[in-house]
Protein backbone atom coordinates (compact mmCIF):
# COMPACT_ATOMS: atom_id res chain seq x y z
CA UNK A 1 0.00 0.00 0.00
CA UNK A 2 2.96 2.25 0.74
CA UNK A 3 4.75 2.13 -2.53
CA UNK A 4 1.26 2.29 -3.99
CA UNK A 5 0.74 5.47 -2.76
CA UNK A 6 4.29 6.78 -3.21
CA UNK A 7 3.84 6.00 -6.88
CA UNK A 8 0.46 8.22 -7.04
CA UNK A 9 2.04 10.85 -4.89
CA UNK A 10 4.89 11.08 -7.22
CA UNK A 11 3.11 10.73 -10.90
CA UNK A 12 0.60 13.84 -9.19
CA UNK A 13 3.16 15.64 -7.87
CA UNK A 14 4.85 15.68 -11.08
CA UNK A 15 2.01 16.28 -13.05
CA UNK A 16 0.51 19.38 -10.69
CA UNK A 17 4.33 21.24 -11.30
CA UNK A 18 3.80 21.54 -14.98
CA UNK A 19 2.39 24.75 -16.03
CA UNK A 20 -1.18 24.52 -16.63
CA UNK A 21 -4.18 26.46 -15.97
CA UNK A 22 -4.49 25.96 -12.45
CA UNK A 23 -1.16 26.91 -11.81
CA UNK A 24 -1.37 30.21 -13.78
CA UNK A 25 -4.90 31.00 -12.01
CA UNK A 26 -3.64 30.90 -8.82
CA UNK A 27 -0.10 32.70 -9.27
CA UNK A 28 -1.76 34.95 -11.25
CA UNK A 29 -4.18 36.12 -8.70
CA UNK A 30 -1.11 35.74 -5.98
CA UNK A 31 1.11 38.22 -7.90
CA UNK A 32 -1.43 41.17 -8.29
CA UNK A 33 -1.25 41.75 -4.66
CA UNK A 34 -4.79 39.49 -3.98
CA UNK A 35 -3.18 36.71 -1.81
CA UNK A 36 -6.71 35.99 -0.31
CA UNK A 37 -8.24 35.61 -3.44
CA UNK A 38 -5.41 33.48 -4.40
CA UNK A 39 -6.20 30.87 -1.40
CA UNK A 40 -9.62 30.57 -1.87
CA UNK A 41 -8.96 30.19 -5.57
CA UNK A 42 -6.83 27.39 -4.67
CA UNK A 43 -9.61 25.51 -2.25
CA UNK A 44 -11.54 25.99 -5.64
CA UNK A 45 -8.77 23.85 -7.69
CA UNK A 46 -8.86 21.59 -4.90
CA UNK A 47 -12.67 20.90 -4.27
CA UNK A 48 -11.91 20.25 -8.75
CA UNK A 49 -9.38 17.68 -7.88
CA UNK A 50 -11.09 16.16 -4.99
CA UNK A 51 -13.97 15.84 -7.12
CA UNK A 52 -12.19 14.08 -10.27
CA UNK A 53 -10.00 11.68 -8.27
CA UNK A 54 -13.10 10.61 -6.42
CA UNK A 55 -14.87 10.10 -10.00
CA UNK A 56 -11.71 8.15 -10.90
CA UNK A 57 -12.09 5.83 -8.13
CA UNK A 58 -15.96 5.03 -8.96
CA UNK A 59 -14.61 4.62 -12.44
CA UNK A 60 -15.57 7.62 -14.56
CA UNK A 61 -12.96 6.60 -16.86
CA UNK A 62 -15.38 4.12 -17.82
CA UNK A 63 -18.46 6.03 -18.18
CA UNK A 64 -16.15 8.30 -20.55
CA UNK A 65 -15.49 5.05 -23.00
CA UNK A 66 -19.08 4.24 -22.89
CA UNK A 67 -20.68 7.65 -23.92
CA UNK A 68 -17.10 9.41 -25.50
CA UNK A 69 -19.60 12.24 -26.06
CA UNK A 70 -19.86 13.27 -22.68
CA UNK A 71 -16.44 13.83 -22.38
CA UNK A 72 -16.09 15.76 -25.47
CA UNK A 73 -19.14 17.60 -24.82
CA UNK A 74 -17.22 18.73 -20.77
CA UNK A 75 -13.60 19.04 -22.52
CA UNK A 76 -14.84 21.65 -25.43
CA UNK A 77 -17.02 23.01 -22.05
CA UNK A 78 -13.50 23.58 -20.53
CA UNK A 79 -11.71 25.17 -23.54
CA UNK A 80 -14.40 28.06 -24.02
CA UNK A 81 -14.35 28.73 -20.29
CA UNK A 82 -10.49 28.29 -20.96
CA UNK A 83 -10.81 31.27 -23.93
CA UNK A 84 -13.58 33.10 -21.98
CA UNK A 85 -10.55 33.79 -18.92
CA UNK A 86 -7.87 34.65 -21.58
CA UNK A 87 -10.14 37.06 -22.67
CA UNK A 88 -11.34 38.42 -19.63
CA UNK A 89 -7.02 38.22 -18.69
CA UNK A 90 -6.12 40.06 -21.81
CA UNK A 91 -8.62 43.31 -21.94
CA UNK A 92 -7.92 43.47 -17.79
CA UNK A 93 -4.90 45.04 -18.60
CA UNK A 94 -3.80 46.00 -15.05
CA UNK A 95 -7.03 44.77 -13.79
CA UNK A 96 -7.79 41.18 -11.96
CA UNK A 97 -9.71 38.83 -13.84
CA UNK A 98 -12.75 40.08 -13.45
CA UNK A 99 -11.73 43.40 -14.99
CA UNK A 100 -12.07 44.94 -11.93
CA UNK A 101 -9.22 47.05 -9.76
CA UNK A 102 -10.32 45.85 -6.63
CA UNK A 103 -9.71 42.23 -5.19
CA UNK A 104 -11.65 38.91 -5.99
CA UNK A 105 -14.55 38.52 -3.97
CA UNK A 106 -13.75 34.81 -1.84
CA UNK A 107 -16.43 32.99 -3.80
CA UNK A 108 -15.38 34.50 -6.83
CA UNK A 109 -11.93 32.93 -6.36
CA UNK A 110 -13.54 29.69 -5.36
CA UNK A 111 -15.53 29.75 -8.42
CA UNK A 112 -12.59 30.57 -10.56
CA UNK A 113 -10.56 27.77 -9.38
CA UNK A 114 -12.83 25.00 -9.21
CA UNK A 115 -14.44 25.71 -12.82
CA UNK A 116 -10.72 25.81 -14.12
CA UNK A 117 -10.02 21.89 -12.54
CA UNK A 118 -13.44 20.48 -13.27
CA UNK A 119 -14.34 21.75 -16.90
CA UNK A 120 -11.07 19.84 -17.69
CA UNK A 121 -11.81 16.14 -18.19
CA UNK A 122 -8.08 15.39 -18.53
CA UNK A 123 -7.52 15.38 -14.70
CA UNK A 124 -9.97 12.53 -14.62
CA UNK A 125 -8.00 10.70 -17.36
CA UNK A 126 -4.80 11.39 -15.62
CA UNK A 127 -6.49 9.80 -12.35
CA UNK A 128 -8.07 6.98 -13.96
CA UNK A 129 -4.85 6.12 -15.71
CA UNK A 130 -2.16 6.85 -12.85
CA UNK A 131 -4.66 5.13 -10.30
CA UNK A 132 -5.42 2.03 -13.08
CA UNK A 133 -1.82 1.62 -13.36
CA UNK A 134 -0.87 1.90 -9.49
CA UNK A 135 -3.67 0.44 -8.07
CA UNK A 136 -3.57 -3.60 -7.31
CA UNK A 137 -5.92 -5.66 -9.01
CA UNK A 138 -8.58 -5.49 -6.44
CA UNK A 139 -7.78 -2.66 -4.53
CA UNK A 140 -9.01 -2.06 -0.91
CA UNK A 141 -11.26 0.51 0.04
CA UNK A 142 -8.52 1.80 2.32
CA UNK A 143 -6.33 1.93 -0.26
CA UNK A 144 -8.82 4.12 -2.52
CA UNK A 145 -9.53 6.61 0.14
CA UNK A 146 -6.19 7.10 0.99
CA UNK A 147 -5.27 7.64 -2.76
CA UNK A 148 -8.00 10.38 -3.32
CA UNK A 149 -7.21 11.98 0.27
CA UNK A 150 -3.64 12.34 -0.69
CA UNK A 151 -4.35 14.11 -4.00
CA UNK A 152 -6.43 16.25 -2.31
CA UNK A 153 -3.79 16.87 0.29
CA UNK A 154 -1.23 17.44 -2.29
CA UNK A 155 -3.34 19.90 -4.05
CA UNK A 156 -3.86 21.85 -1.62
CA UNK A 157 -0.57 21.94 -0.35
CA UNK A 158 1.00 22.81 -3.99
CA UNK A 159 -1.41 25.78 -4.69
CA UNK A 160 -1.36 27.36 -1.72
CA UNK A 161 2.25 27.23 -1.69
CA UNK A 162 1.99 28.62 -4.74
CA UNK A 163 -0.35 31.24 -3.78
CA UNK A 164 2.13 32.05 -0.61
CA UNK A 165 5.24 32.39 -3.08
CA UNK A 166 3.90 34.46 -5.50
CA UNK A 167 2.62 36.95 -3.06
CA UNK A 168 5.73 37.52 -1.64
CA UNK A 169 6.64 41.69 -1.49
CA UNK A 170 9.62 40.52 -3.99
CA UNK A 171 7.22 38.69 -6.52
CA UNK A 172 4.43 41.41 -6.55
CA UNK A 173 6.90 44.35 -6.72
CA UNK A 174 7.99 42.94 -10.23
CA UNK A 175 4.79 41.97 -10.77
CA UNK A 176 3.36 45.67 -10.53
CA UNK A 177 5.94 47.04 -12.79
CA UNK A 178 4.69 44.35 -16.04
CA UNK A 179 1.59 44.11 -14.92
CA UNK A 180 -0.18 44.36 -18.40
CA UNK A 181 2.93 42.47 -19.87
CA UNK A 182 2.20 39.49 -17.71
CA UNK A 183 -1.69 39.56 -17.80
CA UNK A 184 -1.03 39.17 -21.78
CA UNK A 185 1.28 36.74 -21.25
CA UNK A 186 -0.56 34.67 -19.34
CA UNK A 187 -3.77 35.32 -21.60
CA UNK A 188 -2.08 33.36 -24.00
CA UNK A 189 -0.94 30.96 -22.08
CA UNK A 190 -4.27 30.15 -21.16
CA UNK A 191 -5.93 30.48 -24.48
CA UNK A 192 -3.37 27.90 -25.90
CA UNK A 193 -4.84 25.41 -23.25
CA UNK A 194 -8.17 26.37 -24.18
CA UNK A 195 -7.43 25.79 -28.17
CA UNK A 196 -5.89 23.09 -27.75
CA UNK A 197 -8.52 21.44 -25.76
CA UNK A 198 -11.13 22.40 -28.11
CA UNK A 199 -9.03 21.32 -31.07
CA UNK A 200 -7.59 18.17 -29.82
CA UNK A 201 -12.20 17.99 -29.17
CA UNK A 202 -12.59 18.42 -32.85
CA UNK A 203 -10.19 15.84 -33.64
CA UNK A 204 -11.36 13.16 -31.86
CA UNK A 205 -15.17 13.67 -33.04
CA UNK A 206 -13.74 13.75 -36.50
CA UNK A 207 -11.89 10.11 -36.03
CA UNK A 208 -15.16 8.76 -33.93
CA UNK A 209 -17.99 7.91 -36.67
CA UNK A 210 -20.36 7.55 -33.76
CA UNK A 211 -20.01 11.48 -33.07
CA UNK A 212 -20.20 12.77 -36.27
CA UNK A 213 -23.38 14.16 -37.75
CA UNK A 214 -23.57 13.56 -41.22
Amino acid sequence: MTTTLLTIWFLHVAAMMSPGANVLLVSQLAASDRARSARFAALGVTAGAAIWSTCAVLGVNAVFQAVPGLRLALQVAGGLYLLLVASRLWRSGGADLNGQATSVSASAAFRLGFLTNITNPKSALFFGSVFAASFPAQPSALLQMSAVAMVVLNALCWHTLLAYLFSRERVRAAYSRTRRTANQVASVAVGTLGLGLLVASMREIKAHPLLQTD
